[in-house]
C-alpha cells in the first residue's frame, strides 16, 4: 500500500554511505537523478516507480521549508529534466535536482557535510583549505 503523499513530496531512501533524494510525481511514481546505478554507469533522470527507487529499503517523505514550487509545479519543473544525463557527485547529483524542483536553487547538504569533513580532515594534516576539492 502506497503512503499518500501530495505530489511534489521530497522523498529520500538510504543508500550505503548516502542518501537518494526524488519528487513524488503521484501514482506511485518518483522523479530522480538515477546516478551511478550500474558499475558505476552514470543513470539520467528518471520517472520510476516508489519501488524501484526504494531498491527494497525504506521510503520517507522530508519535512522542509515552504518550497518556492510545490505540488504540480515541482513536478513539471522535475518532469522538465526527464532524460537529462549530467550527473555529476559533487555539482549535480540527486539531492540538487529535488533542491532545485522545489526552491529553484541546486544544492545537496549531504555534499557540503562532506566538503567540510574533508576539509577538517586536510586542515589536520596541515594541507592548505580547498586542497581537497582543487583539481591536480
Amino acid at each position: 500500500m502506497q503512503p499518500d503523499w501530495p505530489l511534489g513530496t521530497h522523498l529520500t531512501t538510504p543508500r550505503r554511505g548516502y542518501v537518494h533524494h526524488g519528487i513524488y510525481a503521484g501514482g506511485g511514481r518518483v522523479i530522480h537523478y538515477a546516478g551511478y546505478h550500474r558499475l558505476f554507469r552514470r543513470g539520467p533522470v528518471q520517472e520510476t516507480s516508489v519501488e524501484e527507487f526504494a531498491r527494497g529499503r525504506g521510503v520517507q517523505a522530508q519535512p522542509g521549508a515552504a518550497a518556492t514550487f510545490a505540488g504540480v509545479d515541482a513536478v513539471a519543473r522535475a518532469r522538465s529534466r526527464l532524460g537529462e544525463d549530467r550527473y555529476r557527485v559533487w555539482t549535480n547529483n540527486c539531492e540538487h535536482f529535488v533542491h532545485w524542483c522545489l526552491s529553484g536553487a541546486a544544492r545537496s547538504p549531504q555534499v557540503e557535510r562532506w566538503g567540510r569533513r574533508l576539509g577538517s580532515a586536510f586542515a589536520a594534516v596541515g594541507a592548505p583549505q580547498g586542497a581537497a576539492l582543487r583539481p591536480v
